[in-house]
């Protein structure tokens, strides 16, 4: 462009990268920021308020979840299990095993949750879990937000502000071997059983020596 308008020289450019070439000439370029490329990749992620902060004891049943996903290794290789629990009742009110770790596992998760039959309704329910990529993908807070739910995160790198969850994962991989599946159908199996198990006949110290479904019960009677 400047040959052209200052100097009335009109010269194809691929010329000019011959010569620059040939004499060794190394034009000064602002060149392209990586990081700013991947900021624009994850612009649509977006995180939100932990509007929860740490309020772990709660009285209403289907008020305020809890959300995480972890890992579960067996016979060299890896699943996925993600959770929603009640911090009220510490139910588990919906889960989904995966062998993959794509958005899938999160939004099938939600799925679950919106087919229990013991929540007449998800409005207004606050739903909290850390700033991962699956929580702030917009395919995850679209399907929230069409279910009129409430998000709220952990502060990042703070685990214990979504304590709650990170403690029913810490009773499972206590409790179940499932280390020694073979297959993943078998640790599918695995995992309904203990999540039966625990909603309804494992009793806590902590929900008045009940279990996660009968202080569910107790609590809408009180508040009935």
């Amino acid at each position: 462009m400047y040959l052209r308008t200052d100097l009335d020289i009109i010269m194809n450019h691929k010329k000019i990268i011959r010569i620059k070439n040939k004499y060794g000439l190394i034009t000064k370029i602002r060149r392209i920021n990586p990081y700013k490329d991947i900021m624009k990749k994850t612009q649509e992620h977006r995180t939100f308020e932990n509007i929860l902060n740490r309020e772990f004891k709660q009285d209403d049943p289907f008020k305020v979840f809890c959300t995480d996903i972890t890992y579960l290794a067996y016979n060299n290789r890896m699943a996925y299990l993600s959770v929603v629990k009640d911090i009220a009742s510490k139910e588990v009110v919906s889960w989904n095993l995966s062998m993959h770790l794509t958005i899938d596992i999160v939004l099938d998760t939600v799925k679950h949750m919106k087919d229990n039959i013991n929540i007449s309704s998800l409005e207004d329910i606050l739903i909290h879990s850390d700033q991962g990529a699956h929580y702030t993908s917009p395919d995850y807070t679209q399907a929230i937000k069409e279910l009129n739910m409430i998000q709220s995160m952990s502060r990042r790198g703070n685990c214990i502000d979504n304590a709650p969850i990170e403690s029913f994962f810490g009773h499972l991989k206590d409790d179940v071997d499932y280390k020694s599946c073979k297959t993943f159908a078998e640790l599918q199996i695995m995992i309904k059983e203990y999540i039966e198990y625990y909603n309804n006949h494992r009793p806590q110290w902590d929900l008045k020596k009940m279990t996660p479904v009968q202080y569910r019960d107790h609590l809408m009677l009180s508040t009935a």
